[in-house]
């Protein structure tokens, strides 16, 4: 009887042991499967890492294009103003010319003309004094070989008023020999061939003018 009642005893805390560990392993099977459970979800609603970097195409608001500028209408803007008759004669107002026989002979002594025109459309003032004029005469490769302010310079106050197409006159002449600016080299005779002779009336130049000698 004793023996039976300690089986029964020993039978009921396998039993209840055996209850304990079963109901222990549920309980752990649940609470992982509810963290498995719950860790998925979070990671189905995290935004990915590039996506918080660099924002989708759609996302990102491009500006709208600058709307272009009216045309401005060339009828609205103001006319350039015209020369003032009686003012000063500009450069562009102004033709300038160099005249020469052509063809002299060697060691004469010819006459060149300054030609100085009013080409603008209204009357205009320009100084013609001496020491503004000059004529030079270069060769065929570019050298100088006369000027005419070099040995005899001359200076004058003339103030002169051209109309519209009026020209002056300015005879030139040339002693037929070489010189250089300070006159200080002996000046001789060119040799026959092919120059050029060009003018200046302050900064107004002219085209270059052809001379041969022989």
């Amino acid at each position: 009887m004793y023996w039976r009642r300690r089986l029964v005893v020993l039978v009921v805390l396998v039993a209840l042991v055996g209850g304990l560990t079963w109901l222990t392993l549920v309980l752990l099977d649940r609470r992982t499967a509810g963290q498995g459970a719950a860790s998925e979800s979070a990671r189905a609603t995290e935004v990915p890492a590039l996506d918080r970097i660099v924002p989708s195409v759609g996302a990102v608001r491009t500006p709208d294009e600058p709307s272009p500028a009216p045309a401005r209408s060339d009828a609205n803007a103001p006319a350039p103003a015209a020369p003032e008759p009686g003012g000063p004669c500009a450069d562009a107002a102004l033709g300038l010319e160099v005249r020469t026989p052509g063809v002299v002979a060697v060691g004469s002594k010819p006459t060149f003309e300054l030609v100085v025109t009013n080409t603008g459309a209204v009357p205009c003032v320009r100084a013609l004094d001496k020491e503004l004029q000059e004529l030079v005469l270069v060769d065929s490769a570019g050298g100088r070989v006369w000027g005419s302010n070099d040995c005899f310079p001359e200076s004058s106050d003339e103030q002169r008023t051209l109309a519209p197409g009026e020209s002056v006159v300015v005879p030139v002449v040339w002693g037929g020999r070489t010189s250089e600016p300070s006159c200080s080299t002996p000046r001789t005779t060119p040799a026959p061939g092919s120059y050029l002779v060009r003018a200046r009336l302050d900064t107004k130049v002219s085209p270059d003018a052809p001379l041969v000698l022989q």
